[in-house]
């Protein structure tokens, strides 16, 4: 080979390696191009399919055409263009209706990988690929007149965790599609003995919003093998705005999962039923993989000092909710749920973790639609955050965040015990130095624990509870505090628990089967357990009515008397006076004269955690006995009480008003 043709051939070289695109570098991720118009990846239509993929690193992107949901090779790799701010684009001729894709991103000469997209909104088994579909063809008969039931104001909500299936796959319960969004269709299922169960059930105990943990699209559960044994809380996210498969009857067809989630939230909504979605922005169930890291590596994770991923989650990864597009992804995703799910309300998982701006944001968004769309979350996170506390959605910054409440664990350890050491009992079980606790609680955070406490800037934005799916339920952790307690023993502190949590001025917040002694075989933390540990018993509603007659009990009281939810500090601060008590682990307070215009005057409520009657010293009068002796009669009553003191029976609430 000559001289000549050794120089030709480099200079071909060259050509050739400077026409081939670059991946874009930025010195940081602030400068990042942030894309301002419609966000949307796939917008089908009879003649072609426009794709967009935001993948400003990219130096080149394909958008590949499947026939089915998994398995066989692309029948079309299509090259994207680069567009605006970072976008990517392409569209394709044809009817694609019922074809999949994927995305797949090469940056710096290396292919990331099949990934559904960002935004994928149907997807096929397993969640691997994207679905072409028209979602018009997913909703339900009548759907376009669905309307959330009423909510006045965020104050009036009395929330119910469940997990779907937990609640629906016990063969007693009588429902046809155990463990599926049709069982919550079901709404006249009972046991053999007649009692009402799933949908009836949530009807006769009157409660105004179903809280489903995360029902979004997840990753540990095989949805190709339902013949497996397999059960998860869902805390693994893996497509964020479309439902989970292993809910639906056919996960293989994109639309299934689509037309049952949406006719679970029809017949919920057609019980007079809000229903808040547990959403878990935090962390994805993996960082290599995911949908985010395979678009735009790094983008959308925090790092430490040492550039390892940041672990507040305690799962791994945690995503950088402060940044342009990770913001705009969560507060669009909630408004998508919001919008064509009609979805009432969100539980944002570990949202100490998010930046307080992002949901200020959220609930700006959220307004426009709905201004009575409940957000809630845990103003915490798993372990120590990589951002400045300061800017973070902790529950130390809750007035930053108005009309976002948080979970109080202030008034759940003041009443069960703390957190991490399951024998420690507190109020309860009688021991003392918790009632300040708990008369924070009762006042729903507007009496501070200490004098240098800031106080709470309204109820409506204070989750009182005492379990939840965290952690010990309340039985098992009673059982835990007070070994050998006897049924009855555990029915008393359990009807206990509940009049703290119903006539707080706080959001009620009740765990599923808390109202019938559910039991988890004292396993604190669940998640992966087989559901002979996770399942609702309905055969235990029967064993203790009585306990279910008293929750429904408090529940009508709350519903029909303002003076428990009054919604306002000040009104609180005037309407509410703690009564000095005898004896430790004894709460009693007074709501002041009939406010909010209750029916009721100067209602006066005894908490007596002791293994002795109290007695305690009220103003004269005469009243009227609605709640005594474990049990709540709004309609007869129970009696009435002359004079100016009152006795209050060992390990049981009173409830008395003028």
């Amino acid at each position: 080979m000559n001289i000549k043709t050794i120089l030709l051939m480099g200079m071909l070289t060259t050509m050739i390696f400077a026409c081939q695109p670059h991946s874009v570098s930025y010195a940081s991720y602030d400068e990042y191009p942030v894309y301002e118009g419609k966000w949307e990846e796939m917008t089908y239509t009879p003649l072609h399919t426009s794709f967009a993929l935001w993948a400003p690193t990219a130096q080149q992107v394909k958008v590949l055409v499947y026939e089915t949901g998994q398995g066989g090779s692309a029948k079309r790799m299509v090259d994207m263009e680069p567009a605006e701010d970072g976008m990517w684009r392409t569209s394709v001729e044809g009817d694609l209706k019922g074809c999949f894709y994927t995305f797949n991103v090469r940056i710096n000469d290396v292919w990331q990988g099949d990934t559904p997209g960002l935004w994928a909104k149907a997807v096929g088994v397993n969640g691997n690929r994207a679905a072409i579909i028209d979602m018009k063809e997913t909703d339900p008969a009548d759907w376009e007149n669905d309307r959330r039931p009423t909510a006045k104001s965020l104050q009036d909500a009395i929330i119910y965790e469940m997990h779907l299936r937990d609640f629906t796959t016990d063969s007693t319960g009588g429902m046809k599609y155990r463990g599926k969004y049709l069982a919550l269709t079901e709404d006249t299922t009972h046991t053999w003995m007649g009692e009402h169960t799933g949908l009836a059930h949530l009807k006769e105990l009157g409660v105004t919003h179903v809280q489903l943990m995360p029902v979004f699209d997840f990753a540990s559960i095989d949805e190709s093998h339902p013949e497996r044994t397999q059960y998860n809380w869902g805390y693994d996210p893996k497509n964020y705005n479309v439902p989970e498969g292993s809910y639906a009857t056919d996960p293989y067809n994109p639309q299934v999962r689509i037309r049952e989630f949406k006719q679970m939230i029809q017949a919920l909504h057609n019980a007079g039923i809000r229903v808040i979605m547990d959403v878990v922005y935090n962390h994805t169930f993996t960082v290599q993989g995911s949908v985010f890291e395979r678009t735009v590596p790094g983008y959308f994770y925090r790092k430490d000092a040492k550039g390892n991923f940041a672990n507040g989650s305690g799962c791994g990864n945690e995503t950088a909710s402060e940044r342009a597009m990770m913001r705009r992804f969560i507060v669009e995703s909630v408004c998508y749920w919001a919008k064509e799910y009609h979805i009432d309300g969100f539980r944002f998982d570990l949202m100490g973790l998010h930046d307080a701006e992002t949901m200020r944001a959220v609930r700006h968004a959220l307004d426009r639609i709905d201004p009575a769309i409940f957000i809630c979350g845990e103003g915490w996170a798993a372990s120590v955050p990589s951002l400045s506390p300061d800017l973070l959605a902790m529950k130390e910054n809750v007035n930053k965040m108005p009309g976002i409440a948080v979970f109080r664990d202030e008034f759940r350890d003041s009443l069960r015990g703390p957190f991490g050491n399951d024998k420690k009992g507190a109020f309860l079980i009688g021991r003392p130095n918790h009632e300040q606790g708990v008369r924070f609680g009762i006042s729903g955070g507007t009496c501070p624990l200490t004098p240098n406490d800031s106080c709470t800037g309204s109820p409506q934005q204070f989750i009182s509870y005492v379990s939840c799916h965290d952690d010990l339920c309340l039985t098992d952790r009673l059982k835990a505090t007070l070994p050998g307690a006897s049924v009855q023993e555990l029915g008393s502190l359990q009807k206990l628990a509940a009049t703290a949590l119903l006539t707080s001025q706080g959001v009620p917040f009740l765990f599923a089967g808390d109202e019938f002694l559910r039991t988890r075989q004292g396993k604190p933390n669940p998640y992966n357990l087989p559901d002979e540990v996770n399942a609702i018993r309905w055969n235990d509603k029967a064993l203790h009515r009585d306990v279910f007659d008293y929750y429904r009990g408090l529940i009508a009281m709350r519903k029909g008397h303002p003076a428990f939810r009054m919604g306002d500090a000040a009104l609180i601060r005037e309407h509410l006076e703690f009564i000095p008590v005898p004896a430790s682990s004894v709460v009693a307070f007074r709501l002041k004269g009939n406010p909010c215009g209750d029916a009721w005057l100067n209602t006066i409520v005894v908490l007596n955690a002791r293994t002795e009657a109290v007695k305690v010293n009220i103003p004269e009068g005469k009243y009227w006995v609605v709640c005594q002796n474990g049990k709540v009669d709004l309609v007869l009553g129970l009696g009435t009480i002359t004079g100016n003191q009152l006795q209050v029976a060992p390990r049981s609430a009173t409830i008395i008003h003028q």
